[in-house]
């Protein structure tokens, strides 16, 4: 009798992992083919797919100086999506109207190793609207004041290329890349240069390294919105092609608000209430957990 119970027991235990595999398994085949059904079943129970609240944000880390061969470098882990970014400088000539201005050119790569979803070759709409996004808030903001690039006027200036690579995705890539690029931006430091009037060229030495006068600190807070009605912070790469539209809120390092960004033709139900909430959550978190996410880089 007791072998017999415990070949029973022994038999139960074993079954459980296979029973607990094949709900698993059935629940991955519902998500995959009826994903916005799969989200609404969670929403109505208050509660997201990865176990957050609506207005939870995933963690954040943070890493300088990570490429040497970089003049200044950053990588982000906004949850799963992973950023990586780096800054090259190069010097050159003004334009005739902006003879005292340099230049800042951001720019995103979201190659086909870091999700499914992208497949290799040229650049997808997605990075390209990404990019032009990145850089209407880091020129608003005054990140860096492109006059501080300048070194002789209309003759020499410098060239600062941010490029930011996504190397998994699972989600809000533009709040990750902002927050990649500006980390980046502060790590840089670029030797002293002078223009020599005579030989017409520009003279650098690494002797003497300078960082660049940082203007403003902005930080991003996305929101992604479902139905109408539901408002989904920091949305995850699952969610995203499910949302109606998503706003994404800028604040510099004081929380003031730099801008607001609405990407999706999705209409807003009270819109005014929509957008008021979302920045008023996007400072909250500010306030809470990102106020010093810059201080340590």
């Amino acid at each position: 009798m007791a072998a017999t119970a415990a070949a029973a027991a022994s038999a139960s235990t074993s079954a459980s992992p296979d029973a607990a595999e094949q709900d698993a398994l059935k629940a991955l085949t519902f998500q995959r083919l009826h994903p916005k059904t799969y989200l609404e079943r969670f929403l109505a129970e208050d509660v997201r797919p990865d176990g957050r609240d609506f207005d939870e944000w995933r963690d954040i880390s943070l890493i300088v100086g990570s490429i040497s061969t970089a003049d200044g470098s950053a990588l982000v882990r906004l949850g799963s999506t992973t950023v990586v970014c780096g800054v090259k400088a190069e010097i050159a000539e003004p334009e005739l109207d902006r003879p005292n201005e340099g230049f800042l050119v951001p720019n995103l790569d979201l190659p086909a190793i870091c999700s499914p979803k992208f497949k290799p070759g040229p650049p997808t709409d997605e990075a390209q609207v990404l990019s032009d996004r990145l850089n209407e808030v880091l020129v608003s903001s005054g990140v860096v004041p492109t006059t501080s690039l300048c070194i002789e006027p209309g003759k020499a200036v410098w060239v600062l290329y941010v490029d930011a690579t996504c190397i998994n995705y699972d989600g809000n890539a533009f709040d990750a890349t902002l927050l990649a690029m500006v980390a980046a931006l502060k790590n840089t430091r670029l030797p002293k240069a002078t223009y020599n009037e005579e030989t017409k060229r520009t003279v650098c030495s690494r002797k003497e390294m300078r960082p660049l006068s940082i203007g403003r600190f902005p930080t991003s807070f996305s929101f992604g919105i479902f139905d109408g009605t539901h408002t989904l912070a920091d949305p995850t790469s699952f969610e995203e092609p499910l949302l109606d539209t998503t706003i994404s809120v800028v604040v510099d390092e004081k929380g003031g608000l730099v801008s607001v960004m609405q990407l999706g033709l999705g209409v807003l139900g009270g819109a005014d209430d929509v957008l008021n909430k979302c920045i008023e959550a996007a400072k909250e978190c500010w306030r809470t957990s990102r106020k010093d996410v810059y201080v340590t880089s």
